[in-house]
């Protein structure tokens, strides 16, 4: 008579039948009358005492289960969904020896913490310098006069915060006051600088910068620079702008106060070039700008937009010309975008899988990806695909028992769905399916109901199907079946 295994909650992992080995776990549970069942016995005695000892971890681990990783000489437990180490450091004044790679120590003369790297120890922190006072770069968290939580990073010089690193600019509230600082720019922001961005107190950026956002405390933006001899210092021009050509050609200067305007308004010339170098040293005319619009110098030569820089939209009335890529198409004055989805008024989209999503399909269908026909019948229990399914129970079906009438199995991925809009469960009713059996079976081989929704090669009336495959598994697992209800 079989008997079952419950865990240290008293929840049942498994039920052993007579004279047969359960391999639920990685000990193996004897059945009664089991004939050579020391060897085993014993074997499980000393899986327990090394721990399951070995390179790879054992293959059906329970909750709470021990093993000692031999590759990496670390003892780790099983918290439900991973091995994970069970962690510690040595704790000692001096190194200890014997560590493995990744194994922590915590040295109590400095009270600092060091990882072993297989050769020598590195620093995890804290950092110590010379003198009484602090000195680190330190993340702290900070609030604005708005009274939003900020976080920084503070520079800190024997106790004296040089400089802060911030990713917003903000004003620091007297709740956390810093001497020396006050409004804290994205970015760095150096000890004793006002608004202006000018620092006093002899705290400096010492070296090269490529750039710079002013000069002077007036904005690189209110600056213009030339090489050429005339101009000996920098200027600024006012609304009237610029003049440039012997007869004063073309023109750059401020319209109506907001207006930038680049004009020929000297002359007859009604054409302003644009040319740019094209990597040889020849200057390329490439777009002119007329008295009626934009064109290219040359028919069919240039582009607008590259294959990696576009823009992002181009508004007209009209569009002449074949486009290679649209995110809407037009049919009877009505635009229609595309979608992946089953959405009203699109156009359909194939996916990454070259699917097709819609709500329905009307048509003639000449084949079907999947095997089986299925319809929609309420269970009493959320069960797994390849259940064998009888009717009764506190819905319409349940999981089929010894003596009743099986109706179906539980389908995977019906070819076609009956009923498809009702609640509960496509249970396939004939076609090939996956069929939940337990023990060894042939293929050819009928399949029978067992207990609660699992087929059995054991003959009983209720037949359920044909083996398409053969599997010598004792467990119970999916079975391809031709369906005989």
């Amino acid at each position: 008579m079989a008997y079952q295994i419950d865990r240290y909650n008293n929840t049942l992992l498994t039920s052993v039948e007579d004279g047969t080995i359960d391999q639920t776990t990685d000990l193996k549970f004897i059945g009664k009358n089991y004939a050579g069942y020391g060897e085993i016995q014993n074997e499980n005695f000393l899986f327990l005492l090394e721990n399951f000892s070995g390179a790879t971890q054992p293959p059906r681990p329970l909750s709470g289960q021990l093993w000692f990783d031999s590759a990496n000489s670390k003892l780790k437990f099983y918290d439900g969904s991973q091995f994970r180490t069970t962690g510690g450091a040595e704790v000692s004044p001096t190194q200890p020896s014997g560590l493995s790679e990744g194994d922590f120590w915590w040295n109590t003369t400095n009270q600092q913490l060091f990882a072993f790297n297989g050769t020598d120890f590195t620093l995890v922190g804290p950092q110590s310098a010379p003198g009484a006072g602090v000195t680190q770069m330190q993340s702290a968290s900070v609030t604005d006069i708005d009274d939003n939580t900020r976080t920084i990073i503070k520079g800190i010089i024997d106790d004296v915060v040089v400089i802060i690193i911030s990713d917003e600019e903000f004003t620091l509230s007297v709740a956390s006051a810093i001497p020396g600082f006050s409004l804290v720019k994205k970015g760095v922001t150096m000890v004793n600088t006002d608004a202006n961005g000018i620092t006093s107190g002899g705290f400096l950026y010492w070296g090269t910068a490529s750039n710079a956002t002013k000069l002077g405390g007036i904005d690189a933006a209110d600056y213009i620079t030339s090489s050429d001899p005339s101009f000996t210092s920098l200027v600024s021009f006012v609304d009237a702008g610029i003049s440039i050509g012997n007869s004063e050609d073309l023109k750059i200067y401020i319209e109506n106060d907001n207006q930038a305007v680049i004009a020929n308004e000297v002359g007859n010339s009604n054409l302003i070039k644009f040319k740019a170098n094209n990597g040889s040293g020849v200057n390329l005319h490439s777009l002119s700008i007329t008295a009626t619009g934009m064109q290219p110098a040359s028919d069919s030569t240039f582009d607008l937009g590259t294959s990696s820089i576009k823009f992002r939209t181009a508004y007209a009335d009209t569009f002449d010309g074949t486009a290679t890529v649209a995110e809407q198409l037009t049919l009877a004055s009505v635009l229609y975008q595309p979608s992946l989805g089953a959405v009203n008024n699109t156009v359909a989209l194939r996916d990454s899988s070259g699917d097709i999503t819609a709500n329905e399909f009307i048509g003639v269908a000449l084949s079907a990806k999947f095997a089986d026909l299925a319809e929609i019948y309420e269970t009493d229990a959320e069960y797994p695909v390849g259940t064998i399914i009888s009717i009764g129970g506190e819905k319409e079906a349940r999981a089929a028992k010894l003596g009743e009438v099986v109706v179906g199995v539980i389908s995977e991925n019906p070819a076609y769905l009956m009923n498809a809009e009702a609640k509960g469960q496509a249970i396939a009713l004939k076609g090939r399916v996956p069929v939940r059996v337990l023990g060894p079976i042939s293929k050819g081989q009928p399949v029978y109901i067992g207990e609660a929704g699992v087929g059995s090669t054991i003959a009983s009336s209720g037949l359920v199907g044909v083996a398409l495959e053969t599997n010598n598994d004792a467990d119970e697992k999916l079975v391809e079946c031709i369906l005989k209800v």
